[in-house]
């Protein structure tokens, strides 16, 4: 990253850029005034203070309700004890704070290995992040995407750099997640997939428990939402709405009327395929966070609905095709990031908004979903950060190697430390005399 070479400088291009990024997210995108916060503080407090029932609760002039399990229901009920004020305040905060956990497990890694100013380099990627259009209308929206990724990814970051102890503990979030919504289950098949059956196992009974907890506090809601609320795609909205960027609203658009229910299962299970296959390649490399960016992007596509919010599990992969770019020094790939990137903060999907007739109309009102495909498809497998352990668990007894291609016993050696190369002496028997400190001092790779 080039940037301002002195502290001074850095400080006022960092101000110049968060004033810019607060003055366009403040006058230019489409405001959503909190639409969905609304959703959730009007459902508890019918709940609780009204004694109505959860799914029965439509936000007053519209026919949209609450479309979460019963458990985000309970997660909410603090809402209860709190003003609009306090409860728009805490969403935007919880928000902030996720987003702060994932740019610090997948941007600052890169920072620190390509040996930026790091507090620099932290505050132009988030700004960088919080203009993403997905990321707008999650804050707008008060959304709870950012609080679920960080879930999901706590995971992955346990599961990419912690040791046997802390691995153990890896599927409780996306468990959690999943109980929260929907949407996360799919990270459970990515922990099948590759094998990793304890955290698998540990995901599922997370998020049965968690379920099953929702049930003991609203058990009336549990059976209307699993009998009925979870079918009733009314409450969602319109499928073909510009908004639904997954395979389904791809179709919907085409075929308002009736969408082709066929068709849509034929591309999941084609998008599920392709899936399965990259993530077990990618853990059979050691590689976790491609992984779990493959599987945000699937998510994405296999969705009945994915709204454009729900974009924010794209960022991972935006994140991983830079830094493959970077370490292998591939410019068409840090393009290609930086070209996906602008078409992501550019909301030039609802330039279709009124009208999804037309090839324009399929190829432009589509972006997002064509950007997600593609992403599941190309997205390079990530090298391996030295010293960031392979988690072997899901290699299928394989021996995983680095993503640029097998090595031999004796560059292993060297790599890791274990193996002296020839000519070397032992880094524990330095020769004596400050000639032979000298040549082992050249000979020790450090």
């Amino acid at each position: 990253m080039t940037g301002p070479s002195t502290t001074s400088g850095r400080v006022l291009s960092a101000l110049a850029l968060a004033t810019a990024t607060a003055v366009f997210l403040v006058t230019v995108p489409l405001h959503r005034d909190f639409f969905d916060v609304g959703v959730y503080y009007g459902t508890v407090n019918h709940w609780i203070h009204d004694g109505g029932q959860i799914y029965a609760y439509l936000r007053p002039g519209t026919h949209y309700g609450f479309t979460y399990p019963p458990f985000a229901a309970v997660c909410m009920l603090p809402m209860a004890l709190m003003g609009w004020t306090a409860a728009v305040t805490i969403s935007v905060l919880l928000g902030a704070a996720a987003a702060a956990l994932l740019l610090h497990w997948l941007v600052v890694p890169v920072i620190r290995r390509e040996g930026w100013s790091r507090w620099f380099a932290v505050a132009v990627a988030a700004c960088l992040f919080a203009l993403l259009e997905p990321v707008r209308d999650t804050f707008s929206f008060g959304q709870v995407n950012l609080v679920l990724m960080a879930l999901v990814f706590a995971d992955a970051r346990l599961l990419a750099t912690g040791g046997p102890g802390r691995r153990r503990w890896a599927g409780i979030g996306i468990g959690l997640a999943t109980a929260i919504k929907l949407t996360p289950a799919l990270f459970i098949g990515y922990l099948l997939v590759t094998r990793r059956l304890h955290a698998a196992c540990l995901a599922a009974g997370t998020a049965a428990a968690a379920t099953l907890a929702g049930a003991l506090v609203a058990p009336e809601a549990s059976v209307a939402y699993w009998t009925e609320a979870l079918w009733n795609t009314d409450r969602i909205g319109s499928q073909a709405y510009v908004s639904n960027q997954s395979l389904n609203g791809v179709l919907a658009r085409l075929e308002p009327a009736d969408p082709s229910r066929t068709a849509w299962l034929l591309g999941v299970l084609a998008v599920l395929a392709v899936w399965a296959v990259r993530s077990r390649r990618s853990a059979a490399h050691g590689d976790v966070w491609s992984g779990f960016a493959l599987t945000g992007a699937a998510a994405c596509l296999t969705s009945p609905v994915t709204w454009v919010h729900h974009l924010v599990w794209l960022a991972p992969s935006l994140v991983l095709l830079a830094d493959t770019g970077l370490r292998r020094g591939r410019r068409a790939l840090l393009v290609t990031s930086a070209v996906l990137y602008v078409v992501l903060c550019s909301s030039v999907v609802w330039l279709w908004r009124w009208d999804s007739t037309g090839v324009d109309a399929f190829l432009g009102g589509n972006l997002y979903v064509w950007i997600s495909l593609g992403l599941l498809i190309f997205l390079p497998r990530r090298e391996r950060v030295d010293r960031e352990p392979v988690d072997r668990e899901a290699a299928d007894g394989e021996a995983a190697e680095p993503a640029d291609g097998p090595r031999t016993a004796a560059a292993r050696g060297r790599r890791w430390g274990r193996v002296r190369a020839p000519g070397t002496v032992p880094r524990t028997s330095p020769p004596p005399g400050a000639a032979g400190t000298a040549r082992f001092s050249r000979g020790v790779r450090r």
